[in-house]
């Protein structure tokens, strides 16, 4: 009896294939996990596929497992996996029912412990590049041989003491510390200030103002040198009108005020080094200058002696520069003398003749003028009848051209008997078609000018009988012509 109810029971059962199964599973462990973030240490990572996915495994003290990054995501991560690393990943679990296995399949990847950390440091970086911060066109040179540095660190510890012992080797010169807090909460602002106030500062107040700054700090943690990605220390580094050295951590360490500042150094005791010159160095190098300036000198000068010694075996004596140019002056002093005497009298006779000329001015004035006056009035009467004869030959050619325009004119024809016909415009017209019935013309007979009004031609339109049968209009007394008037000639000219 058991076995049959046993039997009965297992058929109520949902029979699956294995595809469907494992489908089943695959969409359970998706929707439940569709995305996460897990924390483990990569492991058997040797690299990207030929395919360009890359094929690993997450694990922890107790379990394992895989991960796979697609080819499009893997070559967009900010953070390539690396076989040993601590990581974060983010992405959703799915199986793989070909093996009956389960897998993440990683979106994206940072550091575990410090991945919020580094995904604002990395926003905060490209912001501050997109501004402009980190150019190198906006970076100053570090003087050579400063005379004052100004140093902003932490007054206890290592760092300071590595930077003073070092420049006290190399070059000692005024060295201000301005303490700062470089860790922990408040420190970006401080170091900010202290920046900031060191470029306050003038040449001849209390404190000196520095020919160039170091800000230093020991290493340590992301969090621990978290104050030199702070966004006002990394602005007042970039607005300093002094040249600025960045020293904070180790050589591997780097931070959002390396960036901006106008040369970083490795270390704090590299930072010193930049900021000064080795003196012993500098006085090795004057003293070889010095040298070699003096040998340059000496040869110049034995050339320079060398030269002028030759050049003088070729210069004649005194007396032979001088023997030309004497006896020209000899000669041009006797000719001057002579000069004189002749201008001399040549002057003197010149006076006489004008003396002379002199005296009979006044006769010659008068008879200057009158002959003068006569030539005026002979030259007027020759004016005048040039003009009388110009005028006369003139008025006859105008009287010449009034004639023919008279007889050109259409006057002469309306004087026959004939008309003309204007329109409202003023324009002759010289054809019938060129009028409509009830338009107003202007008729010019040779005696004036009058108005009327067009009409249809009637007796043209008429039939043939009205024509015959009209009586005639008795004949009017023909009215006597006005007289004609004269019509209006070209006035004359004179």
């Amino acid at each position: 009896m058991s076995n049959l109810f046993d039997a009965e029971s297992a058929t109520n059962l949902t029979e699956f294939t294995v595809s469907e199964l494992s489908g089943s599973i695959k969409r359970t462990v998706e929707d439940r996990f569709d995305r996460i973030r897990l924390r483990g240490e990569i492991s058997g990572f040797r690299g990207r596929h030929s395919s360009g996915h890359a094929y690993f495994s997450l694990k922890d003290e107790r379990s394992r497992i895989d991960a796979v990054i697609w080819r499009g995501v893997f070559s967009g991560l900010k953070i390539k996996p690396e076989e040993g690393m601590e990581v974060i990943a983010t992405g959703k679990v799915t199986t793989f029912p070909g093996a009956s296995k389960y897998q993440i399949v990683i979106e994206s990847l940072e550091p575990a412990g410090a991945g919020a950390l580094m995904a604002l440091l990395e926003e905060r970086r490209r912001k501050l590049a997109a501004e402009g911060l980190f150019d190198a066109d906006a970076k100053k040179p570090i003087p050579f041989m400063p005379r004052v540095v100004g140093v902003v660190t932490s007054p206890t510890g290592a760092v300071i003491r590595d930077i003073l012992h070092r420049i006290t080797d190399r070059f000692p010169v005024h060295v201000v510390v301005w303490p700062v807090k470089v860790q922990g909460e408040g420190s970006g602002d401080a170091v900010a200030a202290a920046i900031r106030g060191f470029n306050a500062c003038t040449t001849d107040g209390p404190v000196k103002r520095p020919d160039v700054l170091i800000v230093a700090r020991g290493g340590g943690s992301l969090e621990d040198l978290w104050g030199f990605n702070d966004e006002a220390v990394v602005r007042a580094a970039y607005e300093s009108d002094i040249p600025l050295i960045s020293a904070v951590g180790h050589e591997t360490d780097w931070t959002l005020i390396d960036h901006a500042a106008d040369y970083r150094a490795p270390t704090p005791t590299g930072a010193a080094e930049r900021a000064v010159p080795v003196k012993a160095e500098l006085v090795a190098d004057q003293a070889r200058q010095a040298a070699r300036l003096s040998s340059a000198m000496a040869r110049l000068m034995d050339f320079r002696r060398q030269t002028l010694t030759g050049l003088a075996r070729g210069l004649p004596s005194l007396d032979q520069l001088l023997a030309l140019p004497r006896r020209r002056f000899d000669e041009a002093a006797l000719r001057l003398t002579r000069a004189l005497e002749l201008n001399t009298i040549n002057k003197r006779r010149t006076f006489e003749r004008s003396a002379s000329g002199l005296s009979g001015m006044p006769q010659r004035l008068s008879m200057m003028v009158a002959r003068d006056r006569e030539q005026v009035s002979v030259l007027a009467a020759r004016a005048d009848t040039a003009i009388t004869a110009n005028l006369k030959t003139y008025r006859a050619a105008l009287s010449g051209q009034h004639r023919v325009l008279n007889s050109l004119s259409y006057k002469n024809v309306l004087a026959r008997g004939f008309a003309v016909i204007r329109d409202e415009e003023n324009k002759p017209i010289s054809r019938a078609e060129g009028l409509s019935q009830g338009k107003p013309v202007d008729i010019e007979f040779a005696d004036g000018r009058v108005s009327a009004i067009t009409g249809r031609d009637a007796a043209a339109k008429a039939p043939p009988e009205e024509q015959t049968a009209r009586p005639e209009k008795p004949k009017q007394p023909r009215k006597k012509p006005a007289a004609k008037t004269k019509p209006p000639e070209q006035g004359s000219l004179f």
